[in-house]
């Protein structure tokens, strides 16, 4: 029998997903309009996505970092790539993600993501192009932001990637919202199951 806690979470889980109606998948391109929260103002989208991640949180590490990057993938404008690379010593490893292929290893230090990493600070960047030692994991891309993850201790164990095919897509307002996002799921995923 089924208790009201998980009776709760159950609930959260289908608000989480309710309202969103049946699009197109974005196949490598990436437009305002396919985005589900390109509509609202910054503050709100990221408010609403951090809404809808923890929403989406059942316990499972792997499920839940699967779904938080689907939620950003379909809620953000103008991505062509969104996910999560998992920090194993020194490296990062590739996890869950939606948009084309990726880098599966990524030395902490280098490129982005592992700027990131080694500076513990998040890294937006205008022009991919114009980063020193950028990794083009999708020639596409032409600007990211990296957002470290950190479990309950505070260690970086993961970082949240995002790439744009447009030029400047992201700004200290996305910084700053997708860092709520993070502080909504980070120290919710058990890190040693993933």
């Amino acid at each position: 029998m089924r208790d009201a806690h998980a009776d709760a979470h159950a609930d959260a889980r289908a608000d989480a997903r309710a309202d969103v109606p049946d699009r197109p998948d974005r196949p490598g391109t990436a437009g305002a309009d396919a985005a589900l929260g390109a509509g609202l103002p910054k503050r709100e989208r990221y408010e609403e996505l951090r809404s809808r991640v923890s929403g989406l949180l059942e316990g499972d590490a792997l499920a839940d970092l699967a779904n938080v990057a689907a939620a950003v993938y379909e809620w953000l404008p103008d991505l062509n790539w969104a996910g999560f690379y998992l920090r194993r010593g020194d490296e990062l490893v590739l996890g869950p993600f939606q948009g084309r292929p990726a880098c599966v290893r990524i030395a902490v230090g280098s490129g982005v993501c592992g700027t990131a990493v080694a500076t513990g600070e998040a890294q937006v960047v205008r022009d991919v192009h114009a980063f020193p030692g950028h990794i083009a994991c999708d020639p596409r891309s032409r600007s990211e932001i990296v957002i470290p993850v950190r479990d309950v201790r505070g260690t970086i164990v993961a970082v949240l990637d995002l790439d744009s095919d447009r030029a400047a897509t992201f700004d200290r307002s996305d910084r700053d919202g997708l860092e709520t996002v993070v502080d909504a799921f980070a120290s919710r995923i058990d890190w040693t199951r993933v």
